[in-house]
């Protein structure tokens, strides 16, 4: 771009404006046609048919697909081969194939109702203000400091945003690839090994039907009957529902959600980089000190000046306030003369808010005192020079000579300076006044407050004259050999909510770290005020002061505590950073630009860390993204920052990243509670096929039947335990290793499978064989009788005593069988339930206050009820009603599943780290 190189007549004809009108309605409106509105270009966004796509054809839908695709081609085969075929696997394909479009749409509902939420939330967050007071444009100034500007100049703009430098932060900010999210991860881990077994188990006893000489289309048939018994088809919509009502609960604590799966990413956080002011602290800044003529002073903050006493009439003091005023772009807000000044509202600043109120109430008004001496010019602050300037007329008319004042980063502006003003004297600025400042500095950083430097220059009038043009971009006018005239601190106490939120966090192995533009003294003080710094670990300079040796001498690893300058950051090595994150626990970078955040980030990432970040402004969106959990700040946070973000604090409390944080920690226990309650009925619905194969007995459990607890009684227990408290424990352990504790990992797979399952599949056969041993079949004649049962032109079959049974009426058993087998799954799961509220705790510590879940139980018995004996299920199910009693065969198994896990929790919670923990605490 050359603009910048030719003439302002030039540039006004090549964009056709008007240098001191601006652009006309029509040209205006031709601009936004071509160019777009002036709004940043929001990321890409999936299809919706695509997203539906992916719920008809992803995850375990391609195995049902596949099942499907075997019915309809064996009933084919039936067709072509058999005078009469049966219609059961047409039916079941039909089902399976409807079975798959049902979730599939249920998912898409479901994630459709989520963005939907999402969205919600987004909007809840202003994205546009508007101003209604009209006034005169007279030199429109943009306040720029937020982007990290310096100049206030009037603009001709060339660009909409999306072709401006702003576009590269966009584009820093949403990568076109994104990492996937822990959870992801975890799902499809948990998909691929669900579908291992699934496939493994299908195949094998494909083979070895067909080496027991079974047909191959029966082993066909087999293979679909394993493949649905081991899929749990209702089980990623359970998912999809255990996120948004997590998201939802966050919501209303002020954690708004932007990304479903960033909930349980913020559980698994290991290291939180936190911003201090307005997060630690309550952004709500006083002015609590001042130091002038060599001396600290405590400020008055009473309304009628009651309080504290210094010397009013000092013209030191007098400088510095005038200072404070002016170098000052915070005003109170109309309508508000009968309020107390200390609880008037304020547009500005909070530093800048504090020293008005601070002037207001010892000086008198700002108003008059910014009227009296008109602002000319001025360079805003900004984080590289961490200094504000402004230049002002005097309001003595005899006195021709311009005033500038300035206040900033106490060692910049000392910098500056040459002289000092002592008893309004100005003094040549020698050691032992550097030495009081330095001093005085570190006692007020010290006491955990942020200190501002001011110095003033009065101009030569010969040099700089009345009607003077003082221009900020070449700087035409000095800004060093300045005169120092005192330092004023304001304390920013912490949230009251935080020390207990880090004390939480330390008890959960997280590792606190606090990024600010503060000076190092007061950052230390408030980390060691809000628990970041915990009481009795020293920094090596600690060390060095305690042992009264140099600091080269410390070793490093000696010390706990760490606080780093953005100085020394700048220069440091990977490697140097890496040894500091991975040898101190509690750090704190001070002085730090929003650039070095970033730095600060991957070296968290580069030690395994699961990082999250705050932000709020827009260069703050770099590390924002990069972090595993970006949360940007809802109240002083920049649109570029909310949009990096996956969360958005709505009261910028560092309180309530934690509370995300157990939230996120809760939904992966509930989800893993939620898995092995599902997992566990898988066997019950296996074993069936695996004797009828081997042993030849008459089929146990129907497919048909399979998914009516997949996706019918055990839906609502599943998603119930979602609403389930936490643990008492939960903020006590060490933070998920997303290598190694996989959300489903061979100690569910071992209780779900090995111990629970089998006890239910116990309990099911059990119901299987009382029954047929009721109708005359005892267990010795099943063995290898299946055959003449399933054989049509049998009519004649004997059962253990004589009596002859036709197919129509050995079928009507069978499905009575099926029947039963199902209420007993659905009785041995009140058990599974019950014990999956919990993965360590006994029950009768967490209470059943679940409501969610009683209802559960409730539903799903009513459901089995229903399917059992609601007139028509023969036919439409192949369900038949039961007697009473043969509800209660699978009871004492139930009770077993109940006694066995409350010893397991009990030994597991009384011996820690022992086999049974090693062994089965999933």
């Amino acid at each position: 771009m050359e603009d910048h190189k030719i003439s302002l007549d030039q540039l006004s004809r090549k964009y056709g404006t008007d240098l001191t009108r601006g652009l006309t309605n029509t040209r205006a409106s031709e601009i936004l046609a071509e160019e777009g509105p002036n709004a940043l270009t929001p990321p890409p966004i999936t299809p919706e048919w695509v997203k539906f796509c992916r719920q008809l054809f992803g995850g375990f839908s391609i195995l049902l697909w596949i099942g499907a695709i075997l019915c309809f081609l064996a009933y084919g085969i039936q067709v072509a081969l058999d005078d009469e075929p049966s219609n059961d696997n047409l039916y079941l394909g039909i089902v399976l194939a409807g079975v798959v479009i049902i979730t599939g749409c249920f998912s898409y509902y479901q994630e459709a109702k989520s963005s939907r939420i999402m969205d919600s939330f987004k909007n809840m967050v202003p994205q546009v203000r508007h101003c209604v007071d009209p006034m005169p444009i007279i030199e429109l100034r943009f306040e720029m400091s937020r982007l990290r500007l310096s100049s206030s100049p009037r603009h001709v703009l060339l660009s909409s945003p999306m072709r401006t430098h702003w576009r590269q932060k966009t584009l820093l900010s949403f990568p076109p690839t994104v990492g996937r999210t822990p959870i992801s991860m975890e799902i499809e881990h948990f998909i691929h090994i669900i579908t291992g077994v699934a496939v493994f188990l299908g195949v094998s006893f494909f083979v070895l039907s067909l080496i027991l000489g079974y047909t191959w289309l029966e082993a066909v048939i087999f293979l679909i009957g394993i493949i649905v018994a081991n899929v749990p088809e209702g089980l990623l919509a359970t998912v999809t529902v255990c996120l948004t009502l997590t998201a939802k609960r966050m919501a209303r604590k002020n954690c708004l959600v932007k990304n479903l799966e960033a909930v349980e990413t913020l559980g698994s956080t290991s290291t939180i980089c936190s911003d201090k002011t307005g997060t630690l602290t309550q952004n709500r800044m006083t002015v609590a000190h001042m130091w002038f003529d060599n001396e600290i002073h405590e400020a008055d903050t009473t309304e009628d000046q009651s309080g504290a006493a210094f010397d009013k009439t000092s013209p030191t003091w007098a400088a510095l306030a005038h200072i404070a005023a002016l170098c000052n772009r915070a005003v109170f807000k109309a309508g508000q003369e009968n309020i107390s000044i200390s609880k008037r509202e304020t547009a500005g600043d909070a530093s800048e808010s504090a020293l008005l109120k601070c002037i207001e109430l010892s000086s008198g008004s700002v108003k008059h005192i910014r009227e009296k001496n008109p602002k000319l010019n001025e360079i805003p602050f900004n984080s590289t020079n961490k200094y504000q300037l402004s230049i002002h007329t005097q309001e003595d008319l005899s006195d021709q000579r311009h005033l500038l004042v300035m206040k900033g980063a106490p060692e910049r502006i000392l910098d500056r300076c040459s002289r000092i003003l002592i008893h309004g004297k100005e003094e040549p600025l020698e050691e032992d006044m550097k030495e009081a400042f330095q001093n005085a500095y570190l006692e007020l950083g010290g006491l955990g407050e942020r200190v501002l430097g001011f110095c003033h220059q009065y101009l030569s009038e010969t040099d700089y004259p009345r009607g003077y043009k003082f221009d900020t971009d070449t700087v035409n006018f000095p800004t060093s050999e300045l005169c120092f005239v005192g330092l004023m601190s304001m304390i920013d106490p912490p949230r009251a909510a935080v020390p207990d939120a880090v004390g939480k966090c330390r008890s959960a192995g997280i590792k606190v770290i606090m990024v600010t533009g503060d000076h190092p003294i007061t950052a230390k003080a408030i980390a060691k005020g809000v628990g970041i710094i915990s009481e009795g670990n020293e920094t090596i300079e600690d060390l060095a002061q305690r042992l009264n040796i140099p600091i080269e001498h410390v070793n490093p690893r000696d010390a706990k505590a760490c606080v780093i300058h953005g100085a020394e950051l700048k220069d440091m090595s990977r490697e140097h950073l890496d040894e500091i994150l991975g040898n101190h626990t509690e750090i704190v970078f001070a002085r730090t630009s929003p650039q070095q955040k970033l730095i600060i980030v991957e070296g968290c990432q580069r030690q395994g860390a699961i990082v999250a970040v705050t932000g709020d402004g827009v260069n703050d969106s770099p590390a924002l993204k990069k972090a595993d959990i970006g949360v940007a700040m809802g109240i002083s946070g920049s649109d570029v920052s909310k949009q990096a973000a996956d969360m958005i604090l709505l009261d910028d409390n560092f309180a309530s990243i934690v509370t995300g944080v157990e939230e996120g920690r809760l939904i992966f226990d509930n989800l893993k509670k939620s898995i092995a309650y599902t997992l566990t009925s898988n066997i019950p619905e296996i074993t069936p096929f695996l004797l009828f194969i081997i042993a030849n007995i008459p089929l146990p459990l129907g497919t048909v039947t399979i998914l009516c607890i997949d996706l019918g009684t055990d839906m609502v227990p599943a998603i119930s335990l979602a609403y389930e408290a936490p643990e008492s424990d939960i903020m006590k352990r060490q933070p998920r290793n997303p290598r190694t504790d996989k959300l489903v990992n061979e100690k569910l797979i071992s209780i779900s499978y090995g111990q629970i399952g089998m006890i239910q599949a116990l309990g099911g056969f059990f119901t299987y064989f009382v029954i047929l041993a009721e109708n005359g079949f005892l267990p010795s004649r099943l063995i290898n009788i299946r055959l003449d049962w399933d054989d049509r032109s049998t009519n004649d079959l004997v059962d253990s005593y004589g009596q002859e049974w036709t197919y129509e009426q050995r079928k009507i058993v069978e499905f009575t069988c099926h029947t039963a087998f199902f209420v007993s799954i659905v009785v041995v799961q009140w058990a599974d339930l019950l014990i999956c509220k919990t993965r360590r705790n006994s029950i009768f510590q967490q209470g059943m206050k679940n409501k969610i879940m009683i209802f559960g139980l409730f539903e799903e018995t009513a459901l089995a009820a229903f399917l059992s004996y609601c007139p028509g299920m023969d036919i439409a199910l192949r369900m038949y009603p039961l007697k009473l009693s043969w509800w209660f065969c699978a009871i004492p198994y139930s009770l077993l599943i109940f006694v066995y896990d409350e010893i397991r929790k009990f030994i597991l919670r009384h011996n820690p780290g022992g086999w049974i923990e090693r062994e089965t605490y999933y």
